[in-house]
């Protein structure tokens, strides 16, 4: 599908949110998707990840989330921001991170090209995390997190201990968990806690694992693997479109 994009800010605490839309440039009404992007933000590679998907037929909405920290419009360039990135990162906590995940599920609820009863999330990195929080909106139907960073060590930008496993038992939608079998910051027993976590709570869930490291999916750097990306990529649309 053709896609048309944008960009709007949407109202949130403090500041201005934001936030790229992509949609299918045919009229009609599409599932709505919410996008948490890696640490780096709405970098040109991640913008592609979002067109993407609207070209499958979703209306994708992916926020800045250092919109309270950073001016409209920054991202971190991977090679020479890399560490800012990481301190950045430091500075996002969950309370805040949950409230910019309603106002966008809220936004894809009122969007006259979206479905307002079908939402669903999607993420990288922190955003795969953000997108399994996400997950335990009880209007979201479907997620797909992408090698969700700190989820197994209970950790979020800067906070320790946050609940999100915890809370397994709030999903009420489906999730597909997708790991790289060989991502040194989500090791094998890392993944096993989020399987046990996901079972116990007899959560709807798949996990996968493809031949990659951490983020093999950014499509710059050398982690990246278009082979497995393309497989990932066709699992997730597929998963998303059982529960439209």
């Amino acid at each position: 599908m053709i896609v048309q994009t944008e960009f709007i800010d949407l109202p949130a605490e403090a500041t201005p949110m934001r936030t790229m839309v992509a949609k299918p440039a045919q009229p009609g009404t599409y599932p709505g998707l919410l996008l948490f992007s890696d640490i780096f933000g709405l970098t040109e590679s991640m913008q592609r990840a979002i067109i993407r998907f609207a070209s499958h037929g979703f209306v994708v909405a992916a926020p800045e989330i250092y919109h309270r920290i950073e001016p409209a419009g920054h991202a971190f360039d991977f090679t020479s921001d890399y560490k800012a990135a990481l301190t950045a990162a430091t500075r996002l906590h969950a309370k805040e991170l949950d409230a910019d995940t309603r106002v966008v599920l809220d936004f894809l609820a009122t969007s006259p090209a979206a479905r307002g009863k079908s939402l669903h999330a999607t993420g990288f990195c922190i955003g795969g995390h953000l997108a399994f929080r996400a997950a335990l909106e009880p209007k979201v139907r479907s997620s797909v997190a992408f090698y969700p960073t700190g989820l197994h060590a209970a950790a979020l930008g800067g906070d320790s201990n946050v609940d999100t496993l915890a809370r397994c038992e709030e999903i009420r939608g489906s999730i597909l968990v997708v790991f790289g079998a060989t991502d040194p910051h989500i090791p094998v027993d890392g993944r096993r806690a989020v399987d046990d976590a996901l079972r116990a709570a007899k959560v709807r869930y798949l996990i996968s694992e493809y031949d990659g490291e951490h983020a093999f999916m950014r499509d710059i750097g050398p982690r990246y693997d278009a082979a497995e990306t393309d497989r990932a990529m066709a699992q997730a649309v597929g998963f998303l479109r059982q529960y439209e």
